[in-house]
């Protein structure tokens, strides 16, 4: 058996984490494999579970029951939710405390309808927190400029915060602002021991190329390459903001970093390697959450190196050359928050019609 997942962690400090939930890869015992093979924490969001609970027939039973109780479509899908995130955050438990609070965790996103809501996002998020008693749980909260005030606020009030859909370096920076300005008012607050506060900033890679490769045409040179040099820089900008007196101060009250998440990172383009967007983005405390055929590709065949930092100049001169090329970065990220918000709010909204639909078929 391969022993590159473990590895990545053991010889590169990058923890690799699964971004797919299932109820039968639950009750299977297949999702506990994974984390013996390697998988070091576990992503969820809206679209994830779309799949799961109308792809198969293991939630119907649930489901029946939580309707003929009485509850409402939207409440019976957050409990089919809530189920299969405390059943998974009981797969990484042993290993959230083996790390000692480094990984083992396991994320759950808020409503994605309230991405542009800042206090129905609050509302969400401190909702989903007392629905979950186990300590490894993240609630993913999107980076919008409505969401960065949740950030820092779930992060004083002692939460895990998985930060979703970053799309550039200065949305990062605001998210990575967000988050220290977040402890600080947790020592504000009284807090004393920062230890028990985790956070993930997940930045989504293959989308990056998937839009600039289109609006690159016929420039080759340049192709493929805009979504790994933008985590290149995104890795140096968190290498610049967690250091310095600020940052140590915290750091001597137990704070830990807040990890680079690489999301999205699934090949998109069939002409590119099936492993891209791992083999080029490793390092020391970051993340990498793949699907699961990512990941099946990344055991077989990946090329396990530290490449995060091996060319910083490179990715600067490049990610520079696209404005020569007429590419505006900043637009592209607009752009690809938009979309990334929409899409799983269709999710979303898709499911809980047919959910609907379900719902009707039972009592008929």
């Amino acid at each position: 058996m391969s022993e590159l997942l473990r590895n990545l962690f053991s010889e590169h400090g990058q923890s690799p984490w699964l971004d797919n939930i299932q109820r039968n890869h639950l009750t299977s015992g297949h999702l506990a494999k994974m984390r013996d093979r390697g998988v070091r924490g576990l992503t969820s969001n809206p679209s994830i579970f779309q799949k799961a609970i109308q792809g198969s027939a293991d939630y119907d039973d649930q489901f029946k029951s939580l309707i003929g109780s009485g509850k409402s479509i939207e409440d019976s899908y957050w409990e089919m939710v809530l189920t299969d995130i405390s059943d998974a955050l009981d797969v990484f438990l042993p290993l959230f405390n083996s790390s000692r609070g480094t990984d083992g965790f396991v994320s759950v996103e808020v409503d994605p309808r309230l991405a542009h809501d800042t206090d129905g996002t609050l509302s969400a998020a401190r909702w989903l927190r007392s629905r979950i008693s186990q300590p490894n749980v993240m609630i993913k909260i999107p980076a919008t400029l409505a969401g960065l005030p949740v950030i820092r606020q779930m992060i004083a009030e002692g939460c895990n915060v998985n930060v979703t859909l970053i799309f550039s370096i200065p949305r990062y920076e605001e998210v990575m602002e967000a988050f220290i300005s977040g402890l600080e008012d947790a020592l504000k607050a009284g807090t004393t021991d920062l230890s028990g506060i985790s956070s993930v900033a997940s930045f989504f890679i293959s989308r990056v190329d998937s839009e600039i490769d289109k609006q690159l045409g016929s420039n080759e040179s340049l192709a493929g390459t805009a979504a790994v040099n933008q985590g290149v820089l995104a890795y140096q900008a968190y290498k610049r903001v967690f250091s310095g007196q600020r940052w140590e101060r915290l750091q001597a009250l137990g704070a830990k970093t807040q990890r680079p998440l690489w999301a999205s990172t699934s090949t998109k383009n069939p002409s590119y390697s099936d492993t891209l967007y791992v083999d080029s983005l490793i390092g020391p405390e970051t993340v990498n959450t793949l699907p699961e055929n990512t990941l099946e590709a990344f055991a077989d065949h990946g090329r396990l190196a530290r490449t995060i930092d091996s060319d910083p100049e490179l990715a600067i001169r490049q990610w520079a050359e696209l404005a020569e090329h007429g590419i505006d970065v900043d637009a592209v990220a607009a752009k690809l928050e938009d979309e990334g918000v929409a899409a799983f709010i269709n999710s979303f909204d898709d499911l809980l019609k047919t959910l609907k639909d379900k719902a009707e078929t039972f009592s008929a």
